[in-house]
């Protein structure tokens, strides 16, 4: 499937507003893709729980796990479910609170300048046919509507903020995912 981003807002994506975003500072240009995995509770796939999170709508008493997490207040631009589906929480052009503390070369805060997108996984289950075609398709839509984004640009949360997280995961095949891209933007 072929993806259209107007005015910050992929068109064929679910759109789920989220509260957690700012505006991304003057003159930053988009050029760092981020590829997360999130699951709540942990390695749990159904319901809604990751979409309320990303909305401040989370029961902090569902689960015991959201002890943990209750009081935080993240998103991601974007979230593709295991079934393929994919929702936007926040503008692209808009600055999504997915990377927190984080750096990549000598640059610093990588919300500034990048875009979050979280697969609905663990770091240790495969994910599924359907998120990475529709990543695929995410990717190259990015691609083409930032031309400083390159497939160079593109990490896992672990590249940015190692030794605070590991997502993607080793269950994450980046060379399967960097071979499926065109030459949109830049080569794999």
């Amino acid at each position: 499937m072929s993806y259209t981003v107007k005015k910050g807002w992929i068109e064929q994506a679910r759109i789920s507003p989220s509260a957690n975003f700012g505006p991304r500072p003057q003159g930053c240009d988009i050029d760092l893709l981020v590829i997360h995995n999130i699951s709540l509770p942990p390695g749990q796939y159904e319901g809604n729980c990751i979409e309320q999170f990303f909305t401040n709508c989370l029961d902090w008493k569902e689960h015991e796990y959201f002890s943990q997490i209750e009081g935080v207040q993240v998103s991601a631009h974007l979230l593709i479910r295991r079934t393929g589906e994919l929702i936007q929480f926040v503008s692209l052009e808009d600055r999504a609170w997915h990377a927190g503390e984080s750096c990549i070369g000598e640059r610093r805060e990588c919300n500034d300048f990048s875009i979050g997108i979280e697969l609905e996984g663990t770091d240790d289950e495969a994910y599924t046919e359907d998120q990475y075609r529709v990543l695929r398709g995410a990717t190259e839509a990015l691609l083409r509507e930032y031309p400083k984004m390159t497939a160079n640009g593109i990490v896992g949360h672990s590249d940015i903020a190692p030794g605070r997280k590991t997502d993607p995961g080793p269950s994450f095949d980046w060379p399967r995912y960097r071979s499926s891209l065109t030459e949109a933007g830049g080569s794999a």
